[in-house]
């Protein structure tokens, strides 16, 4: 324990509290709700209303703190809008993650005779009855975190912030009025929105994005997912989930960024569920026919052949960009990253100015998930009322695609691990293993496939846990619980295993892929 305590420590650095200055209105007024030139004074302003911000304000605000949130939602190009909560709520995570499950039920139906249920085979969708519950549930959310702000008195602003001076920012309201807000520390979780091809006819005048696809009405029908990102993969595969005849364009590589044999593995197995590939492919034109339907033409990079195809819908999922390029950061002289656009930021979540931080997504080097944000968000409140000096450890940080087979992972990829150690130095334990569910319903299960990358050394710490799979995530998260403490394979391999389940799979790994031996797992 004193081993693993200091290893915190080394990785947290020294940290540190701070201290709040009071501000002092015009006349005097300690704490005053607005001087005589209309600007209102907080403790804390928090500059977007997603997970990240509305944590980090929710925090401040029950520790004692005068707290403001603005948010300021722009319309998609589309004209799709939503309410408080940013894009896990609105137009991530939450719906992406329902409609995924719609798709899940889809194949349960299938399998349903093989267990006595008298159900046709084929049964029809409809996209409308799915959306609206979908959309009734995320505004009920959107409700909620308007009702939690008023609960513990943070003032709420819908308005678009843009940076005044390093102390003051200014509103815009819907209808054109401007409010000015200053506050002792601002923090910055304006997250991102999907990014638009710039140098393809019709992109934007005919695709949409994941901003649009879970607010749409209608079904989208035959669709064109443009990108191998998981906002692509996960997309594609609840579109073909939903009996959807559904296309992914990739150019160069799935999931860049994630293990690259777990990456096959997910789009294997969607390619045998009935989803289509375009692999080395790129977009050059997308033109509306007279019948409504959107003619793509892309190129093959290969053989530089043109070819063309004509779908319902274009998805663009081709990476996203930071909400930072209308909050006029120069002027308050922060300092964002050329190139991504990003805010760059210390261990403190601190940026140039040392009291304006950025969390989330519009922050340069952090990963794009919802938990990390509102982590990073809490404890920042935290520090910030001098509870703690503890920081947000972006070390081990698991994650979930959810694409119909479900892929979990925590820390190192089977790359990075030997870029990092070296092959020598790494041993990978695996196996190919059948959940109980598929026997039954004949399904196949040549996809699910477990590894669990540590160093070979004993006692052979655990590096990485990757597992793709029924209920990934419910399995992973477990599991990183003990990864982030540092278990060693040993450590897993003598834990008892709960029967018949998939997770059991990951305390059985005995084979190492070194051996050559067969890894597929018989018997119960």
């Amino acid at each position: 324990m004193a081993a693993m305590a200091g290893r915190a420590a080394a990785l947290r650095g020294s940290g540190g509290r701070f201290r709040w200055r009071t501000r002092v209105a015009a006349g005097g007024v300690r704490g005053a709700a607005q001087d005589a030139a209309g600007r209102q004074d907080y403790d804390l302003l928090v500059i977007g209303g997603g997970s990240g911000g509305l944590a980090c304000a929710k925090e401040a605000a029950q520790l004692g703190k005068k707290v403001a949130v603005v948010d300021y939602v722009e319309p998609s190009p589309r004209g799709t809008r939503w309410g408080l909560g940013g894009t896990c709520v609105n137009v991530g995570c939450i719906p992406k993650k329902l409609m995924h499950q719609a798709a899940l039920l889809g194949d349960m139906i299938r399998d349903a005779p093989h267990y006595g249920w008298d159900v046709p085979r084929q049964v029809p969708h409809d996209w409308r009855k799915m959306a609206e519950a979908v959309q009734n549930h995320v505004k009920s959310l959107n409700w909620g975190h308007r009702v939690q702000l008023q609960d513990r008195k943070v003032k709420y602003f819908n308005i678009k912030a843009s940076f005044v001076n390093e102390h003051t920012v200014c509103g815009v309201t819907k209808g054109g009025k401007e409010t000015l807000l200053s506050a002792e520390h601002i923090v910055i979780a304006t997250g991102g929105r999907p990014r638009y091809p710039t140098n393809i006819e019709g992109a934007l005048e005919h695709g949409i994005t994941s901003d649009d696809i879970f607010w749409l009405k209608e079904s989208p029908g035959k669709t064109l997912v443009v990108g191998a990102s998981y906002v692509a993969l996960e997309c594609a595969g609840f579109l073909t989930g939903l009996r959807l005849d559904t296309t992914v364009m990739i150019r160069s590589i799935p999931l860049r960024g994630f293990d690259q044999q777990m990456s096959s593995l997910v789009t294997e197995h969607m390619a045998s569920h009935g989803t289509h590939f375009l692999r080395g492919c790129t977009p050059s034109r997308v033109k509306k026919l007279p019948d409504g339907q959107l003619q793509v033409t892309w190129k093959d990079l290969a053989s530089g052949r043109e070819d063309m195809g004509t779908f319902d819908t274009v998805l663009w999922a081709i990476g996203r960009l930071p909400e930072t390029r209308s909050l006029n950061l120069e002027k308050a002289g922060v300092n964002t990253n050329p190139n991504s656009h990003k805010i760059l930021v210390d261990a403190q979540e601190a940026t140039s100015v040392p009291h304006i931080y950025a969390i989330g997504d519009a922050a340069e080097g952090r990963p794009e998930l919802t938990p990390t944000a509102i982590m990073a968000g809490r404890l920042l409140a935290q520090r910030l009322c001098g509870q703690t000096s503890d920081l947000m450890d972006y070390d081990n940080v698991p994650t979930t695609v959810f694409t119909p087979l479900e892929y979990g992972c925590v820390g190192l990829s089977e790359e990075e691990a030997v870029a990092r150690h070296g092959e020598e130095h790494v041993e990978v334990y695996h196996a190919y293993y059948k959940p109980l569910e598929f026997t039954v319903a004949e399904r196949d299960s040549s996809q699910c496939y477990i590894k669990m990358v540590c160093l070979r050394e004993p006692p052979q710490l655990v590096l990485g846990l990757h597992f793709l799979g029924p209920n990934a995530g419910e399995v992973t998260q477990g599991f990183a619980l003990g990864i982030k403490c540092g278990a060693s394979y040993r450590q897993v391999v003598q834990t008892v295993g709960i029967h018949p389940t998939c997770a059991e799979e990951v305390a059985k790994l005995r084979i190492a892929k070194r051996s050559g031996l067969d890894p597929t797992v018989t018997g119960c």
